[in-house]
C-alpha cells in the first residue's frame, strides 16, 4: 500500500521550513510527523511505501505520490495519534476522514463517503509558530509512545532529578552532573545523546539521537533538539529539526531552527516586544509582515542558514534557506534565501559558494549532500536571482 503524505494547501504556510522540505517531513514533538506515522504503522504490521503530495521540485528528494485505489493519503500537517491513527486505518476504499470540514485522510482516489473525526487527541500545525506554541503536546504524545513497554538506562548518581518516573533514557545515552527537571513535562534522551555536565534541564522535553546538550545549558521546556544538533547558552521552546548547532552562549526562545543551522556565539534573538503586542510576522503566503496572533516569537529559520558572532535579531525574525547573517546591528525581519550579509550591506549568496558550504558541512557529519538537495537549493535560488 502506497501511504502518501499530502501538504494539504499549507506549503507556504509553513514556510520557511517547507521551503526544502514536504510539511510531514517537519520535526514536531520527538519524531517529524511522518516518523510518527511510520511507527503506528509498523507497530500495526501494515505492508507500505511512502510518497508525497507536495511541490513538484521537491519531487527531486522526495517521492511523487501518485493516486490508486489502495492509496492512504494523510494531511501532511497531523501527526499520528492513538485514535487518529484508529480511525485512519479502518478507512475503506472510497472514505474520507474529515474535522471542521478538512479532510484529514482518505483512502482511495476519490472521497465518497465523509466520516467526522471522534478523534480528540489531534495534534496539528498550520502556521510555522505552531511547530513550536504546540511542542509540549507533541513531545508528551511521542514520549507516550517512544517508551511504552522499553526500559529507561538507570540516571547515573552525578545527576539531581525530579519525577525522575518521567525521564528516559535511551541505549547509549550519556548524562552526567546535570539537573533534571520532569515535573513540568517529561524528558526524553535519545540513543547515543549526551547531556554535559552543569546542564539544568526543564521537561518537557526532547534529545533526539547523537544530539548534545552543551555544558552549563539552560533549556526551558518545550523544547526539542533534533538528531545530531548541539546546543548551548539559555534556550526556551524551541524546537531544532536536526543537523543544526547553537553551541555557544546566547538566548533564543520561541523558535524554529532549520536543519544544517548554525548560529554563532553570542547570537541573541529576541522573543517579545517591548510593548507587549502581537508580534508581526513575514508571511510566505502573501509576501507581506504581518499582525499575527501571538505574543512570544523569537526565530523561525530555514535549512542551511547560519549567524555570525554577536548576532542580534528582532522580534519574529525570518529566515529563508542558506542566508548568512553577520554585522553590528539589528538585520531586517525578514530575511531571504541567499542573502549574504543582511545588516550593512546585503548581496546575494553565490549559489556554487553556499553549495560548497552545505557539503562541507554535511560531509562532517558524514552526509553526502545530493543532486536532489542541489535540485531543490536551485530551484530556490532562480527565483531570487
Amino acid at each position: 500500500m502506497q501511504v502518501i503524505f499530502d501538504d494539504n494547501g499549507l506549503h507556504k504556510s509553513l514556510a520557511p521550513f517547507t521551503l526544502t522540505r514536504p510539511v510531514a517531513e517537519i520535526r514536531f514533538g520527538i519524531m517529524t510527523i511522518r516518523e510518527s506515522w511510520a511507527y503506528y504503522f509498523d507497530l500495526h504490521g501494515v505492508d507500505y511505501e511512502t510518497a508525497y503530495l507536495t511541490k513538484d521540485y521537491l519531487n527531486a528528494k522526495f517521492k511523487k505520490g501518485n493516486l490508486e485505489d489502495d492509496s492512504l493519503i494523510i494531511a501532511g500537517n497531523y501527526k499520528a495519534t492513538p485514535s487518529l491513527v484508529k480511525e485512519v486505518l479502518a478507512l475503506k476504499k472510497g472514505e474520507g476522514l474529515f474535522v471542521n470540514g478538512v479532510r484529514l485522510a482518505q483512502k482511495g482516489q476519490t472521497v465518497e463517503t465523509e466520516i467526522n473525526t471522534t478523534a480528540e487527541d489531534l495534534l496539528s500545525i498550520e502556521k510555522s509558530w505552531h511547530i513550536f506554541q504546540r511542542n509540549d503536546k507533541a513531545v508528551e504524545s511521542d514520549f507516550e509512545i517512544l517508551t511504552s513497554n522499553k526500559t529507561s538506562q538507570v540516571l547515573s548518581e552525578t545527576n539531581r532529578s525530579n519525577n525522575p518516573e518521567n525521564i528516559f533514557i535511551a541505549e547509549g545515552a550519556k548524562v552526567e552532573h546535570a539537573i533534571l527537571n520532569a515535573s513540568t513535562g517529561p524528558i526524553y534522551i535519545g540513543k547515543d545523546a549526551e547531556v554535559m555536565e552543569g546542564a539544568m534541564i526543564r521537561g518537557p522535553f526532547a534529545l533526539c539521537e547523537k544530539a548534545v546538550v552543551k555544558m552549563g545549558a539552560k533549556i526551558y521546556g518545550a523544547t526539542t533538539i533534533g538528531p545530531e544538533c548541539k546546543v548551548g547558552g539559555e534556550v526556551s521552546n524551541c524546537v531544532f529539526q536536526s543537523y543544526s548547532n547553537k553551541g555557544h552562549d546566547g538566548f533564543l526562545g520561541n523558535s524554529v531552527i532549520g536543519e544544517w543551522c548554525n548560529l554563532g556565539a553570542d547570537t541573541n534573538s529576541s522573543n517579545l516586544k517591548n510593548n507587549y503586542s502581537n508580534v508581526k510576522v513575514y508571511s510566505y503566503v502573501t509576501n507581506q509582515i504581518e499582525t499575527s496572533d501571538i505574543l512570544f516569537c523569537g526565530l523561525l529559520m530555514g535549512d542551511h542558514s547560519k549567524t555570525g558572532i554577536n548576532t542580534m535579531l528582532n522580534t519574529a525574525t525570518v529566515v529563508g534557506v542558506s542566508a548568512n547573517i553577520f554585522g553590528g546591528r539589528f538585520p531586517a525581519k525578514y530575511i531571504p534565501s541567499f542573502t549574504w550579509g543582511a545588516i550593512e550591506k546585503t548581496d546575494l549568496f553565490d549559489k556554487e559558494k553556499a553549495f560548497q558550504v552545505a557539503e562541507n558541512m554535511m560531509q562532517r557529519r558524514h552526509k553526502a549532500f545530493t543532486e536532489g538537495d542541489k535540485s531543490i537549493l536551485t530551484y530556490i535560488f532562480d527565483r531570487l536571482a
